[in-house]
């Protein structure tokens, strides 16, 4: 698959995702996405009769916060299985260190989306595992081309932390990072660092850090 067309957008992918066969062939290696289901098509024939027919104009799930036009859902990836592996498959073509496809019940998937007249539009996601003996707060993340260098990505790691906060423990994301989630993490660790020290105390430990941004020893260390 060298192209999706999601939305009005068209998308050169970065790397090769496991498709079934029937989609290796494909005249012009291109897939046609619903930004709703996220379900994939062949032809622009398939995708205009799905767009008569699919009735979801949002992520499967929980809508756990909105400002203004953002809303991030919680999907349960026991709940929505086709959905949430759906979603795997895509990040896959943007990701180079992505091998979660199928198994995807022990996940919770925290979708980003903009709100619009029709719906809300898929822009990222972050998923997590349900129970992680290592306090990983992230096991993937990804945001659509098309969206980057706009602030979302900031935003799905912020609100991974801030989860972890409410949660009252320490995170991190899943390691190895990719080379985009490496800058990614190492620009928010440092504002998230720069924020804490601007409103602490004089007395500053790297106890009080963890405590103030639920960043662990390490990443902070590393920051």
């Amino acid at each position: 698959i060298r192209t999706i067309r999601f939305g009005a957008f068209d998308i050169d992918t970065w790397y090769d995702a496991p498709f079934a066969e029937e989609y290796s062939n494909l005249p012009d290696g291109r897939l046609w996405y619903c930004e709703f289901c996220l379900r994939y098509m062949k032809s622009p024939f398939m995708s205009g009769r799905h767009r008569t027919k699919c009735k979801l104009r949002h992520p499967p799930g929980d809508e756990i916060y909105r400002d203004g036009p953002i809303s991030i859902f919680e999907v349960d990836g026991r709940r929505n299985k086709i959905y949430c592996q759906n979603l795997c498959l895509l990040s896959k073509m943007f990701l180079d260190h992505k091998s979660l496809f199928y198994d995807v019940e022990p996940f919770l998937f925290y979708v980003i989306t903009e709100v619009d007249e029709v719906g809300a539009r898929f822009v990222g996601y972050f998923s997590k595992e349900k129970r992680s003996p290592k306090d990983f707060n992230v096991s993937c993340i990804m945001t659509l081309p098309v969206r980057q260098r706009k602030g979302w990505g900031n935003l799905l790691i912020d609100f991974s932390y801030l989860l972890s906060k409410k949660e009252g423990r320490t995170g991190s994301p899943e390691k190895p990072l990719s080379g985009l989630g490496a800058l990614g993490y190492k620009r928010y660790w440092t504002l998230a660092i720069m924020r804490f020290l601007e409103h602490a105390p004089s007395h500053v430990t790297l106890e009080s850090i963890q405590a103030g941004t639920a960043m662990t020893l390490e990443d902070i260390y590393n920051t």
